[in-house]
């Protein structure tokens, strides 16, 4: 689990992400404000977590940007812990957290995650 942790820290400073573990399974928390389940595509591949974000924003049309520092993708690349799989894996959005569940199991076939709105 010490490379998933390792690579949490290279996620960008405006991007939160808590990782809990029980018995039968991984909690990734993610905040992405902004981001809502049609702006997010979640997938597990070759022992991977492919984590991409799209944040929406609304700017006014008589505004125009003097400093932009919220970012609007989000696009992570994290090593699964050895025991996690994607079978299974459950993925929540609501307002703009993310909570990914990865079940605990022997074989991890690659899929993608599908996402739903609270």
């Amino acid at each position: 689990m010490s490379a998933l942790r390792e690579a949490m820290r290279e996620l960008p400073d405006a991007v939160f992400a808590d990782l809990l573990e029980s018995e039968e399974e991984y909690l990734l928390v993610i905040d992405l404000p902004g981001a809502s389940e049609e702006t997010i595509d979640v997938s597990v591949v070759d022992g991977r977590l492919e984590i991409e974000a799209r944040r929406e924003k609304d700017v006014p049309i008589e505004f125009s940007y003097l400093q932009e520092e919220r970012s609007l993708f989000l696009d992570a690349d994290l090593p699964l812990p050895p025991d996690a799989t994607g079978a299974d894996a459950e993925a929540v959005i609501d307002r703009g957290v993310l909570e990914l569940r990865l079940p605990k199991r022997e074989a991890a076939p690659d899929r993608d995650v599908p996402i739903t709105g609270r």
